[in-house]
């Protein structure tokens, strides 16, 4: 398949979010995730900070991965993907001034729309209790300089609030609006807490609203068909892949100690030769038969 320039890719999205029907985006946290969502054709895949922190640096999402070393991450996977990527960009890793150098270094990387959230630095995972945010006017800043900042306008701005958890599902929608009028694309209120939370986000706003489904975190996890229904644009799933993976990593490691080797698991491993065509050995062995003498 020939990739898209990423003026073709967000163009394709932008267009395809405005039509009827839910955008599925699978988390992918590591190159070999990106590798392996990238092959189903999805419409959108989701780079998670959540993951991304935990699988390169075996730290926790909380403010600790500094802007330098999530662009890194953001290049590599655009520059591997087909699917169009939206990237979790935290805080903007910084004030008004880095808000913009996030921006350029996000959309130069190949992205189609960066994750933006009104949470004090530093930052923590969704998901996890003691978040703060800061005042509004200082987010709808933020989204105002993002908005001016981009050079492509189908570069999409999804503004985020963590308000939820700490002021209630009243101040989280108030958010909302301010953050549509400031120039956000994509709305996505974190952390509501019940079906009947959500049903409101749904029907709140003009926008396209993002639903966050974080396997056995606050939010209740619904179909696709669910959330549609209620108001409901595009849906992430940012750890169920980590999640998985995790679980399959304890029981590998666990059936080591156990037994002292592999042979016990073998119904439950993926094939050596096609995780080998996965990471693109077929290419080499192609180019080796073509010009190795």
């Amino acid at each position: 398949m020939m990739k898209l320039k990423p003026e073709q890719l967000r163009e394709n999205f932008k267009k395809r979010l405005s039509q009827p029907g839910m955008i599925i985006a699978p988390g992918v946290h590591d190159m070999v995730s990106l590798r392996m969502a990238d092959s189903f054709g999805f419409e959108a895949l989701y780079m998670t900070g959540y993951g991304t922190v935990a699988s390169s640096l075996g730290l926790p999402d909380a403010g600790l991965a500094s802007y330098t070393q999530m662009l890194e991450k953001v290049q590599m996977m655009a520059a591997m993907a087909n699917t169009p990527l939206i990237a979790d960009g935290d805080t903007g890793y910084g004030g008004l001034l880095n808000i913009q150098h996030t921006i350029r270094g996000y959309e130069h990387a190949g992205v189609v729309a960066i994750q933006l959230e009104d949470q004090e630095f530093p930052k923590k995972c969704g998901h996890t209790p003691s978040r703060r945010v800061i005042p509004m006017q200082d987010m709808v800043k933020k989204i105002q300089v993002a908005s001016d900042s981009r050079t492509d306008k189908n570069f999409l701005i999804i503004a985020r609030t963590d308000a939820r958890t700490s002021l209630g599902i009243d101040e989280a929608l108030r958010r909302g609006e301010a953050y549509a009028k400031a120039g956000a694309d994509i709305l996505f209120i974190e952390s509501p807490e019940s079906l009947e939370e959500m049903q409101m986000i749904g029907r709140q706003f003009d926008l396209p609203v993002l639903a966050n489904m974080v396997d056995t975190g606050k939010t209740p996890v619904l179909s696709r068909d669910e959330l549609q229904a209620i108001g409901y644009q595009l849906a992430i799933f940012p750890v169920t892949a980590l999640l998985a993976s995790v679980k399959a990593l304890h029981a590998v490691y666990a059936g080591f100690k156990e037994h002292g080797s592999s042979v016990q698991m073998a119904d439950q491993l993926y094939e050596f030769n096609e995780l080998s065509k996965l990471m693109g050995f077929q290419e080499v062995w192609d180019f080796e038969k073509k010009y190795a003498d």
